[in-house]
Order: C-alpha cells, then sequence, then structure tokens
C-alpha cells in the first residue's frame, strides 16, 4: 500500500489530451515490468543450463548425468537452487512494505529510480558472479527492485494517465510483463546454443538492457501531480498538471485530486484497514488468487 490514491475519486472524465509526454512517461516507466518479467522467465531457463548447474550447483549437475531419472523434481531438488529462485520473491515482498513508504513521502518517480539502482546492481552482481554468494546477492538485490518496481510503477501510470484511458496505460504494466517473460525464453533459447559455458552470464547481463531503461525513464520524466500535491506541493502539481493535459483549466480535476489526498492523509492505518470487514472479500480473493497460482505451479514442476 502505497499511501497514496490512484486519481480523482469521483470517476468523471477531464478534460485533457493524450500528450506525447505522457504517452513517453508511461513507456518508459512500463519497462519496470518488462524487468520484473524478464526476471520471472530468465531464471527457469538458467538453472537448466548445464554450464551453470557444473558452476554453482554441482550436485544437480550429477543427478542430471544418473542414466533413468528422469523426473525434474529430483534432479533440480536442492536447497541452494530452491534459495537461488525463490530470494528474488522473498526479496521484493520484504521491499513492498519499504517502497510503501518512500512511494508516498519521496514520490513515484524517486521510488522508480531506486528501482532501477537496484535492478542495475542486481544484474552486475549476477552477470559476474563467482560464487553462489554473489549469485544469491544479486537475486536479493534484483528483488528489491521488484518490490520497489511493483509498488510504484503501476501507481504513476495510473495517477498520469487521463481518465478516459487510465485502464488502457495500466494494463501497459501488466503487458510489459508478459513481454518481458517471452523476451527472456527466447533470450535463454539462444544462450543455451553458446559454446564456451558463458550463456548463462549473457542472459543474466542482459537484464541490464531493462534495468537502464526504468532508470533513464525515472530520470526523465516527472512525478505525477498526485504525488507532489499529496506531499504539499500544491503550485508545482498545478503546474504539471497543466503540462501533462495540455490544456490550461486543470481546476475541476485539480480540486478532486486535493480532496484525494485530503481523504488518504485521514487514512491512519492503511495495512489494519485492509482487515476491516468491508475490505474481507477483496483480501480473502487476492490471496486465494495467489494460493491457486502457487498450487499450479508446484503441480506443474512434480508432473513435468
Amino acid at each position: 500500500m502505497a499511501g497514496g490514491f490512484g486519481g480523482p475519486t469521483g470517476g468523471e472524465d477531464f478534460e485533457g489530451k493524450v500528450t506525447p509526454i505522457v504517452v513517453i512517461s508511461c513507456i518508459l516507466a512500463a519497462s519496470g515490468g518488462l524487468m520484473f518479467g524478464y526476471d520471472i522467465g530468465i531464471s527457469g531457463g538458467v538453472t537448466s543450463m548445464p554450464d551453470f548447474l557444473k558452476e554453482f550447483f554441482p550436485v544437480v549437475y550429477r543427478k542430471q548425468q544418473i542414466p533413468g531419472l528422469e523426473s525434474n523434481y529430483c534432479k533440480y531438488d536442492n536447497q541452494g537452487l530452491q534459495l537461488f529462485t525463490s530470494s528474488l520473491y522473498l526479496a521484493a515482498l520484504t521491499a513492498t512494505f519499504f517502497a510503501s513508504y518512500t512511494t508516498r513521502v519521496l514520490g513515484r518517480r524517486m521510488t522508480m529510480l531506486m528501482a532501477g539502482f537496484f535492478f542495475i546492481a542486481g544484474t552486475i552482481f549476477n552477470a559476474a558472479a563467482k560464487n553462489l554468494i554473489m549469485l544469491i546477492i544479486g537475486r536479493l538485490l534484483l528483488g528489491c527492485g521488484v518490490g520497489f518496481a511493483n509498488q510504484a510503477v503501476p501507481l504513476f501510470l495510473s495517477e498520469i494517465a487521463p481518465t478516459r484511458i487510465r485502464g488502457a496505460l495500466n494494463l501497459l504494466f501488466q503487458l510489459m510483463v508478459t513481454i518481458g517473460i517471452l523476451v527472456a525464453q527466447l533470450i535463454n533459447y539462444g544462450t543455451a546454443k553458446i559454446k564456451g559455458g558463458y550463456g548463462w552470464r549473457v542472459s543474466l547481463g542482459l537484464a541490464g538492457i531493462p534495468s537502464l531503461l526504468l532508470t533513464l525513464g525515472a530520470i526523465i520524466v516527472t512525478d505525477t501531480p498526485n504525488s507532489l500535491i499529496q506531499r504539499g506541493k500544491l503550485e508545482q502539481g498545478k503546474k504539471v498538471l497543466k503540462r501533462i493535459r495540455g490544456i490550461e483549466n486543470v481546476d475541476p480535476e485539480f480540486l478532486e485530486i486535493l480532496e484525494a489526498s485530503r481523504a488518504a492523509k485521514e487514512v491512519k492505518h492503511p495495512f489494519r484497514n485492509l482487515l476491516n470487514r468491508k475490505n474481507r472479500p477483496q483480501l480473502v480473493i487476492t490471496i486465494f488468487l495467489q494460493v491457486i497460482k502457487y498450487l499450479i505451479a508446484l503441480v506443474n514442476v512434480k508432473s513435468y
């Protein structure tokens, strides 16, 4: 929970144009989803590369050489390998709580910039890894980047987009996640054929491209009017709102954002409010969606 607000509360279609700055900002910001998707897709392919396993997980590599052992569950049943894969998600979960604070206090743009730095550092550690510790540190840093990006990017997209296309631009993040997974699979297919035992380094190192895109985007784009107004920068927020909407008369939307900011500040315990009766259906559905996804993945692994 960012402690912010995703846009005007009244659901009105305020006047405004789809300006180039909005399109460019949304594309650059959505590269955070590209990085997330790439991280999800790349790990599965890398952990099946013999050269990678031979260097970091020799026990798993030797299991692959056992004749008649066809079960992937048995081949990849290794705590170190599981730690390599799951450390990203553990770090992302933990980082989300810190990102909630930075998104509210420092702004969406600064949080995305921090995510970009985490991604770059994690990519360097992974691509240059000499031992398992470097790999785990790299994955932890990438996980922190995922936590910060997943907190700030969807909020940034929903706040900067005009109301009539807000849903479409917000889905850009999910689209980028899917594209990132696809790109990772294609890259793994190519790097697995590289001779010399460094294909896995190429796969992990290419994560630097979306990392740089997100970092560059966070440097170029402006913070959202909602974030500026929430932090008390009313004049700057109104100026940015005029710029991204391409019109001078933004008073109706400005007043709506101002009211939403006031209402958001009255919420003293956002996490505790999740347990309120009116919020329980959404909370239960969200939890069960993740549990079902995990169970499906577990069944697929065991039956592979």
